[in-house]
């Protein structure tokens, strides 16, 4: 079934408790906090069913017609398919929304191609994992992943401290129904506006946490779940012109709290395995094609954001000079880059399992590292091309609305070949993207995206082809000795 927009929105209508600091929220879709970034979920949902789109992003199977990111890649095409599909929803909002309907789907794609690992945590585990995501594309669910501890928090070694009630999610009970689960879970972004969340570990769990392997998918609106939003920059936008970013698609990031919350045995995927619980992401190509999917969706922030180099260079009129040139040319050449890797990704292809064709994890993990290293160069490299001009610029639109006001700020602010109104809307937009707090929160977005710099290196160290480089060196030494003597 492919969900409609309106059906999206009625079905997170649902009794979800939703917490923006003190006030409970009744409804996302209605709340000013939270109903445009739902509007703009929504939109997703529509724009995949269109006629313009449907060829690249559905597909059809025994009958039923599904979304193509959830498509198992078997061939080079199959892939092209899929990269197709992320990048025209990323396009949409414009690299904005990091957990978008078609993030969660590539990990549990990725880990449905090997229900026997699971069978081996525990037998009937590999049909859970293959019935859940037969109902994630049957539905065309929207799910979230809590896979992070509550940050600062971890178990006292003995006489470090007294004892203290463990805050991280864990496993309380266990009966022929299923486990009880208690405890906070990080970092739900855009939990308001799903309808599931799927919760595990991506960090290490020590052998002494079993109860903490838990892996598990649970429904938001399910007794005992609660959701604590952060600020909402949504709430704080002073209009679509003034904010045209943050106004439309803050996706809100959030921690999830399970309080005594009751999870059947048909939604777990993991139990009392420390090892596996965090494994069987990287055992799979799970891992792998939800970054490909994020490396994708970070190429069109990019473009977007090349984009407002140039426009800022022709606004104050330097693109003539060879330093702007320069800049901007490094600029593409970086664009290029990304690209470039994304593409071998694809045309790179590996077998990780039998019988599927997913993507190069080196590759996906080159590009993952690059973007996070590169991030925060790039929007300086664009704020320095911004210059001052923006505060030069009314407070807000209000301006506009008066006629003798904006009479005399077309007088004084506009320049030969723009309106002042032009280069308020550019400046607006640019300081949105890369000054605002909605630009902060995505500049530790990025930088943290896929954790600390030194988890990506590792990730790059486990995947590098390292036998074959130490060979040639070992292959080139072998091809001469210490010289007889003459």
């Amino acid at each position: 079934m492919l969900m409609t927009g309106k059906e999206y929105l009625e079905s997170i209508r649902d009794g979800r408790r939703v917490y923006l600091g003190g006030d409970l929220v009744d409804d996302v879709t209605t709340h000013p906090a939270f109903r445009n970034a739902a509007r703009s979920f929504a939109m997703i949902y529509d724009r995949k069913r269109a006629p313009e789109n449907r060829d690249v992003m559905t597909f059809e199977e025994e009958g039923d017609t599904y979304s193509s990111y959830f498509l198992l890649p078997r061939t080079r095409e199959d892939l092209q398919r899929r990269f197709e599909t992320h990048r025209r929803i990323a396009s949409w909002t414009h690299g904005l929304l990091g957990r978008s309907p078609d993030n969660f789907p590539s990990y549990v794609s990725g880990l449905v191609m090997d229900p026997a690992m699971f069978d081996d945590i525990r037998p009937g585990f590999g049909d859970n994992m293959r019935n859940y995501y037969e109902h994630m594309r049957k539905d065309d669910i929207f799910a979230s992943h809590t896979v992070t501890n509550p940050q600062g928090w971890r178990n006292l070694a003995p006489g470090e401290g007294p004892k203290r009630t463990p805050t991280t999610l864990r496993v309380v009970a266990e009966d022929d129904q299923g486990v009880t689960i208690n405890g906070l879970k990080m970092l739900g972004t855009s939990s308001a506006f799903c309808h599931e969340t799927w919760c595990g570990n991506l960090q290490p769990v020590a052998p002494d946490q079993a109860a903490e392997s838990i892996t598990c998918a649970v429904p938001l609106n399910a007794p005992g779940v609660s959701i604590w939003s952060r600020k909402s920059y949504e709430a704080s936008a002073t209009s679509e012109f003034d904010n045209p970013l943050a106004s439309r698609f803050d996706e809100n990031d959030s921690a999830v709290l399970f309080e005594n919350v009751k999870v059947p045995w048909e939604r777990i995927f993991c139990h009392n395995n420390v090892e596996m619980t965090r494994a069987i992401y990287m055992r799979t190509p799970g891992h792998a094609m939800a970054n490909h999917q994020a490396n994708i969706r970070f190429l069109e922030k990019l473009k977007l954001i090349v984009g407002i180099a140039r426009k800022l260079a022709d606004l104050n009129n330097v693109t003539h000079i060879p330093a702007v040139q320069f800049t901007l040319g490094q600029l593409a050449a970086m664009e290029a880059t990304l690209e470039g890797l994304l593409m071998g990704a694809i045309n790179c292809g590996e077998e990780q399992v039998a019988g599927f064709h997913t993507v190069n994890r080196r590759y996906v993990y080159g590009a993952l590292h690059w973007c996070t290293n590169h991030h925060s160069e790039i929007c300086d490299t664009v704020r320095e091309l911004m210059g001052a001009g923006v505060f030069q610029m009314p407070a807000d639109v209000s301006v506009l609305r008066d006629a003798k006001l904006s009479k005399t700020f077309e007088t004084y602010w506009s320049v030969p070949g723009q309106t002042a109104k032009d280069r308020m809307k550019l400046f607006k937009l640019a300081w949105d993207l890369l000054g605002s707090d909605f630009a902060g929160r995505h500049m530790q977005y990025e930088k943290f995206y896929a954790g600390p710099s030194f988890v990506m290196n590792m990730y790059s160290y486990l995947t590098g082809p390292w036998h074959e480089w130490t060979g040639s060196v070992d292959d080139l030494m072998a091809s001469y000795d210490v010289p007889e003597q003459q």
